[in-house]
């Protein structure tokens, strides 16, 4: 596990380099933390070392956008706040995206925790002042 805290957000592209490095061949990442903890900003950061040029926006009511990287990578774009039900997740097709071998950037997988893989990148994100924040990644 890599532990990382900044005090700045200007300090986010190490953290999204580090949430990158440790994917290594797993293409799921759950991004963990409290609202307003900065899990979109830190998905935004990933995607633009990516290559992503598009303007990356939670899909809170989308559940899933798409973006492009560099090379065409296609890379997904989760936010499962409002599931209240994990089988909601079957509906989206879920398992296409998560064994498609595509990054796939997940908020709230509390909401559909059985239905991740065992290979999952986890990022941890603990606010610790308005601008200050812990990041966990395993």
């Amino acid at each position: 596990m890599r532990t990382i805290h900044i005090t700045a957000e200007d300090e986010l592209p190490q953290v999204a380099e580090a949430v990158i490095a440790q994917t290594g061949r797993r293409t799921v990442v759950a991004l963990r933390g409290e609202m307003g903890a900065g899990k979109t900003t830190l998905i935004r950061e990933i995607a633009a070392l990516l290559g992503v040029t598009d303007t990356v926006t939670s899909p809170t009511f989308a559940i899933v956008n798409q973006y492009r990287g560099a090379g065409n990578r296609r890379i997904f774009h989760f936010d499962f706040y409002r599931i209240d039900d994990p089988r909601e997740a079957f509906d989206l097709g879920y398992e296409e995206y998560f064994y498609s071998g595509d990054l796939c950037l997940v908020e709230w997988p509390e909401k559909i925790e059985q239905l991740l893989p065992e290979n999952v990148v986890t990022v941890r994100i603990a606010v610790d002042s308005d601008t200050a924040r812990t990041f966990e990644i395993e």
